[in-house]
């Protein structure tokens, strides 16, 4: 089994690998590899600060995460047409701010215990102009190599990351599935599962962690 603190720093990297200043013109592969390399060199540069400043840390990923991610599509795709369609423009904006801070402060702190085991990303795939896949490994501690893939989806001219899946888990269906066992539970209330997905994304991350161990062969 991977070890909780490995398995939060694989999801982490699948929910913020998306962080550097994605630019207008670029390729689905250059997000991902520019933006892997600008938090890697941040994380050098600032990690024993971030130890003492866990906050200053969630600050900055969710200040570089919001133009490269697609946090709308993202949070259709959990919430679901079911229920999607009944929210307010609010509670969108709501759960959105809600599900990436709680990414934040579930895996912040395990990828402060990264110590640079090495992450490779693929070579470049073709796309069919509208969606694209792009694959890396990153090496764990125990010398074994996992793999997280992302889909990106192009919004105008730029590629924006819409789902990914780590280590063969699929976070946007660990999620759905989360959010529509949350409404069950609480009466079909948006506003109560808005308000305590972070207890949500806790539970997701246990499923996570208990899931077997598949490492890239």
């Amino acid at each position: 089994m991977i070890s909780i603190l490995r398995r939060g720093l694989l999801v982490l990297l699948a929910s913020l690998p998306m962080l550097a200043m994605a630019a207008p013109g670029q390729s689905a592969h250059e997000v991902i590899t520019s933006t892997t390399d600008a938090l890697l060199s941040d994380l050098k540069a600032n990690k024993e600060r971030y130890r003492s400043d866990p906050q200053a840390f969630y600050n900055s990923l969710n200040s570089i995460l919001g133009p490269v991610v697609d946090a709308d599509g993202i949070s259709r795709s959990i919430m679901t047409v079911k229920y999607s369609r009944k929210a307010t423009p609010a509670q969108m904006q709501r759960f959105q701010e809600n599900f990436k801070r709680s990414l934040m402060q579930f895996y912040g702190n395990a990828l402060l215990e990264y110590n640079n085991q090495g992450i490779t990303v693929d070579p470049a795939r073709s796309d069919d102009g509208e969606r694209a896949s792009v694959t890396m490994k990153v090496a764990g501690n125990n010398g074994a190599t996992y793999p997280v893939q992302y889909t990106l989806v192009k919004l105008g001219s730029e590629w924006k990351v819409r789902n990914v899946i780590v280590n063969g888990i699929n976070i946007g269906k660990l999620f759905r599935d989360q959010f529509a066992d949350a409404m069950q539970r609480n009466g079909n209330d948006l506003d109560r599962t808005i308000d305590n997905w972070a207890g949500e994304v806790a539970k997701a991350k246990q499923t996570a962690d208990s899931s077997p161990d598949k490492e890239v062969q």
